[in-house]
């Protein structure tokens, strides 16, 4: 008997994909070299690592391998990327932009340019939706700004930026369509390894490097590579850029699916985020008369969040949902759940009766 609950926590990991886990498996155990050493076990290793970087350059649609530099997950590629910009465009001050509803990573790493190197710092407000409008950015801008840093998809409400309009000057990520000079990636969001990631660094963009000892990664990284991890990075690219993996419409159908049975069943149930441009795994539910966090712990039989995996642990209200309105009540009564390529129709069909039938007595002690 399967007593496994049902995953509809795919924004704060995706489980790894059996094909990603074959790929890795012999650079775990046989194919142990280091890609710097000159023998052969090194070789091999070093041409795993160029196929990989080939893989995920294809993913984003990069114009050459030499534009990503693997790193140990997103956080580090954001700290590399805003940190590392910001000092090679002014070593000491500046001026440096960024949204609201930022990931917790993004507002550190701007933090810290505040902190330690004298530099100001603009965060521009969302709509309702958790859009920042490009006007916004352009009004802020000026001519100490140095960077200005956006995310493409919130992880909590799912919202798409229009980062192609906010860079003057969803689908897969792309980076020249996007116009971005950097963008981090994260392997374990799309069915690969944890503790792997990238920054896509568009040429000709200069980087500071923060982390010294050695001349990997064109010597914006120093450390020996993680070989098997990023194998499973170029693996789980490759998946999607050749087809072997359901399509979005497929994620987004079944996300539908929940989220109007689930507004038809709870009486006063809104959605944030916006209604059309949003990741299509993502919903985000606030569920009125309900603490959320007190909901999951009567769930045992679906794994899910109230918010992102990030603020665990925190008593304070979600930044994202504050900055699109919600009151402190509102944000603790916010559930997120999200789907993703192993989700079935059973799943959502038996979700969808759990979740309903756990709020059925709260709504009618409410009433």
């Amino acid at each position: 008997m399967n007593t496994q609950p049902i995953y509809l926590d795919h924004q704060a990991t995706t489980p790894l994909d059996e094909r990603v886990l074959q790929a890795m498996l012999p650079f775990l155990t046989r194919e142990y070299g280091n890609p710097s050493s000159p023998h052969a076990l090194g070789r091999t290793a070093a041409t795993a690592l160029r196929t990989a970087r080939r893989q995920v350059t294809d993913l984003i649609g990069a114009k050459n391998e030499r534009e990503v530099a693997f790193t140990s997950g997103a956080t580090e590629a954001n700290h590399l990327a805003i940190v590392g910009a910001a000092l090679a465009a002014r070593p000491t001050g500046g001026h440096i932009v960024t949204t609201a509803i930022e990931h917790k990573a993004v507002l550190a790493a701007c933090q810290r340019l505040v902190d330690h190197h004298g530099y100001t710092l603009t965060q521009v407000g969302v709509d309702k939706h958790g859009r920042v409008h490009p006007a916004d950015i352009a009004a802020v801008l000026t001519p100490h700004t140095v960077l200005v840093s956006a995310m493409h998809a919130n992880n909590e409400i799912g919202t798409l930026q229009r980062l192609a309009a906010i860079s003057v000057g969803c689908g897969l990520l792309d980076v020249a369509e996007l116009g971005v000079d950097l963008a981090s990636l994260s392997a374990h969001k799309l069915h690969g390894p944890k503790g792997i990631g990238a920054l896509y660094i568009r040429g000709g963009t200069r980087i500071t490097a923060q982390q010294g000892g050695g001349g990997q990664e064109r010597g914006l990284r120093a450390g020996t590579p993680n070989v098997p991890a990023i194998v499973g990075f170029g693996a789980a690219a490759h998946l999607i850029t050749t087809g072997a993996v359901p399509p979005p419409t497929r994620v987004r159908a079944l996300r539908d699916r929940l989220q109007e049975s689930l507004l038809a069943a709870i009486s006063g149930a809104t959605v944030n985020g916006h209604p059309h441009r949003r990741l299509p795994g993502n919903l985000s539910l606030t569920l009125p008369g309900m603490e959320a966090a007190d909901l999951l712990d009567r769930l045992p039989g679906i794994a899910a969040s109230t918010g992102s995996a990030c603020n665990t642990g925190s008593g304070e209200p979600s930044h994202v949902l504050s900055a699109i309105g919600l009151t402190r009540d509102q944000a603790r009564a916010t559930l997120r759940l999200s789907i993703g390529r192993t989700t079935t129709d059973t799943d959502i069909d038996h979700a969808t009766d759990l979740i309903t039938r756990t709020l059925a007595p709260v709504s009618a002690h409410a009433a």
